[in-house]
């Protein structure tokens, strides 16, 4: 499992770190709202925790703004402010849960088990996807552009179906590279680049209104512009 944990208590980030990485987790910590507002909306993480009091960004607003990116990620909130306002206003900004300081961590872990769990089932469920004009039904493995079905190699559908889960973020070569193909990306080729310009030829060709996108020297991304 990766977490990303956004807490600028570098003594809270250090222990929650140690304990997760016991529990056999991949950690990434930031120390700011900035900063962990850049990681999470340009690498896969399956959960994030974050504090609200934070310098540059602060919890509530980083979590409003993660929404509107990773509408499918599970995000637990931490804070020492335990009010039912305070909850209240945590929960609305599109946080899952909330925690109040101090906490036990094998509360934190029971939590974390639940969230993961909810966002299993609730990605199972999911049996088509839609951006635009252009839909994928998972089950029948098939994928149409206004009305039109497309044919697609298993990779390409797998490629698009990521973009699809991830609509108008940059997704970087690595992150391509580790989440469709489950490798490491070798800087030396580029097949990723190649199954982009697979699906524009496919998904693209003959519309007006080009839906696959590339940043340069960051990644690509679906939009429909």
């Amino acid at each position: 499992m990766e977490l990303l944990i956004i807490e600028d208590d570098i003594r809270v980030s250090e222990l929650l770190k140690r304990a997760m990485e016991a529990e056999g987790c991949s950690v990434t910590l930031a120390h700011d709202g900035m900063t962990g507002f850049d990681l999470a909306t340009t690498k896969a993480f399956d959960l994030v925790i974050l504090d609200v009091i934070l310098p540059k960004m602060d919890g509530i607003t980083l979590c409003k703004e993660l929404r509107k990116y990773k509408s499918n990620i599970p995000i637990l909130m931490l804070t020492a402010l335990g009010t039912t306002d305070d909850k209240v206003e945590g929960l609305d900004s599109g946080a899952d849960d909330y925690m109040v300081k101090p906490f036990e961590i094998r509360e934190l872990f029971a939590r974390t088990r639940v969230l993961l769990k909810r966002y299993q089932k609730s990605e199972e469920s999911v049996q088509h996807l839609r951006y635009a004009d252009l839909e994928m039904d998972l089950k029948a493995k098939v994928v149409t552009r206004n009305g039109g079905e497309i044919n697609l190699t298993p990779k390409e559908f797998n490629l698009l179906e990521y973009m699809l889960r991830n609509p108008e973020r940059v997704l970087s070569r690595m992150e391509i590279s580790e989440e469709v193909w489950d490798t490491h990306f070798d800087t030396g080729t580029n097949f990723i680049d190649v199954y982009i310009n697979y699906l524009r030829k496919k998904i693209d060709k003959g519309y007006d209104n080009k839906l696959i996108h590339t940043k340069s020297g960051m990644g690509f991304y679906l939009k429909s512009l």
